[in-house]
């Protein structure tokens, strides 16, 4: 029998910062392309099961991304920042805003280790004040989501990586 970690991040709060860990059964170099490429990327995600119908990404320092989707009731979810770091496979910083929260920007640093073949990312949304953080991350649901999409996805690559060609 396979276990999975579905559910398994973990959020730990600072006065102006959400720090989210979550492991992954991969190797970092697939997680750090899972969490880069649009056609992953679309993939994991929106917590919704709906698509993404903007997706896209400058992935080099400077460069920008913008993903959105509609969530029930037809609201559009919408996030974008600029890339300020990327160190392929383990770190990428960026600016974070969710245009739901417009004053409430932040800088998210995502940063992978590997052990043994199990992926460690840790997620850190930096904002400019405690007030900016505020309560927006006390319902964890939509992450633990996304990131359970986002570990079958990485399942299903590393399977295609695995099989014989």
């Amino acid at each position: 029998m396979t276990t999975t970690r579905h559910g398994s991040a973990i959020f730990e709060y600072g006065d102006s910062t959400v720090t989210m860990q979550r492991t992954f059964e991969a190797p970092m170099a697939l997680v750090f392309d899972a969490l880069t490429k649009p056609e992953h990327i679309r993939v994991w995600f929106p917590a919704d099961d709906v698509a993404l119908h903007i997706c896209e990404i400058d992935l080099c320092v400077g460069g920008e991304y913008h993903y959105a989707w509609y969530a029930p009731g037809a609201k559009e979810c919408s996030f974008r920042g600029t890339f300020l770091e990327i160190e392929r496979p383990t770190r990428i910083v960026a600016t974070w805003l969710f245009e739901g929260w417009p004053d409430d920007d932040a800088v998210e640093t995502v940063i992978l280790t590997e052990n043994g073949g199990i992926t460690t990312m840790t997620d850190i949304l930096d904002f400019k004040t405690p007030e900016n953080l505020g309560d927006h991350f006390q319902e964890h649901d939509g992450a633990q989501a996304s990131w359970d999409k986002l570990a079958d996805l990485l399942a299903d690559l590393q399977a295609n990586l695995d099989s014989p060609r």
